[in-house]
């Protein structure tokens, strides 16, 4: 039997390539004579140039930039065929901080990276959004790449209380027409009830109250970058401009386009052809509930299998999604590591624990 397995990353405990690594040691154990095929994946989020270096080579090029809280990080950017990929994860992602201060937390190091991509020569920009600890409609980075307010840009939503005005010409003059492909994990709008905020606030440290106290302040940002109208205010609603705690949207006032972050990665990796020469894909993440059908790589997974006529499982550290939803996303069935293992084993082993479950799975699905 040939099987494809394509999970993405088990946030915080296991990188996509050590979860694929584990389910097929798991799957090998149980069933070796099966053929495996390898591909971990991303959707925009952290991992996104490691997967992308996986499939499509290329040079990866090291700098350093200012994390979400004034730290300096490192970052890998890479370069294939002189389109440059930067993982915004990287710069100011949920992992680099210790403690949350999401009216702190700034984007500015996105910006540097974007600086260092094009001092690399870069002729095409893809960016990939998702995993963010800021939630500053992306001014950080509009004001590393040169933008002025009348009020601090680099120092958190917070600081953008009371903005009036923000020149973004030094920001275009900067990226002189570069194209920028925007690779969002999320579909979501900048604002209100259904916003990057409200989605994404909570668990960036933000309370009710501070939800409400952001979106007010992110309102006011949109105005002075965009006008107050309707038809000036539209792009805040587009899709994607809440991706990252609004880095979408800044980065489509800079002239950047959206797309999908998993199809970029699927059609990258070759995962329709390769669903086509396997009987069965599997695919995985850390934990498998109702969001995951919005941009996330179980979703994308399986919607290419199903385009195949190949059945898709999951395999997850929690899974809390319905036998109804799973077949509404093109899943035929999703495994917990927690229900299987127990929760303290799930977290406190998880290679051995997913390896253990993939083991257990192979018993039902292969013949």
């Amino acid at each position: 039997m040939r099987i494809l397995i394509a999970p993405d990353k088990f946030a915080g405990t296991l990188t996509a390539g050590e979860a694929a690594r584990a389910i097929a040691a798991g799957w090998h154990r149980r069933k070796p004579e099966d053929e495996l095929t390898l591909r971990p994946m991303a959707d925009g989020g952290p991992g996104f140039v490691g997967v992308l270096n996986g499939v499509l080579g290329g040079e990866l090029l090291a700098t350093t930039v200012r994390g979400p809280l004034g730290e300096e990080v490192p970052i890998t950017l890479l370069d294939s065929g002189g389109t440059v990929y930067i993982e915004t994860a990287q710069a100011c992602g949920l992992d680099l901080v210790d403690e949350l201060r999401p009216l702190d937390a700034s984007s500015f190091g996105v910006g540097q990276a974007i600086i260092a991509a094009l001092d690399a020569g870069a002729e095409r920009l893809v960016i990939g959004l998702g995993g963010s600890a800021t939630n500053d409609g992306g001014a950080g980075m509009l004001a590393a790449l040169g933008a002025t307010a009348d009020v601090p840009l680099d120092r958190g939503p917070g600081a953008l209380a009371g903005i009036t005005t923000i020149d973004l010409a030094p920001v275009h003059e900067a990226l002189g027409g570069i194209d920028i492909n925007i690779a969002s994990d999320v579909g979501i709008g900048l604002l209100g009830m259904f916003g990057a905020t409200k989605a994404f606030g909570p668990q960036k440290g933000l309370d009710d109250a501070g939800v409400q106290r952001v979106d007010a302040i992110l309102d006011q940002f949109v105005v002075a970058a965009c006008g107050s109208t309707p038809s000036e205010r539209r792009r805040a609603d587009e899709k994607g401009a809440g991706a990252a705690g609004g880095l979408g949207f800044a980065l489509m006032l800079a002239g950047g386009t959206t797309t999908s972050g998993i199809d970029l990665v699927s059609d990258a990796a070759g995962i329709d052809e390769l669903a086509a020469n396997n009987d069965l894909v599997i695919t995985g993440e850390g934990t498998y509930d109702f969001s995951s059908r919005d941009g996330k790589v179980v979703f994308g997974v399986a919607q290419r299998a199903a385009r195949a006529a190949r059945p898709c499982i999951v395999i997850a550290g929690h899974v809390t999604v319905g036998a109804r939803e799973m077949r509404a996303m093109g899943v035929e069935s999703a495994y917990s590591m927690v229900d299987a293992l127990g929760e303290d084993n799930a977290l406190g082993n998880p290679y051995a624990s997913l390896e253990d479950l993939a083991a257990r799975v192979a018993r039902t699905w292969s013949f």
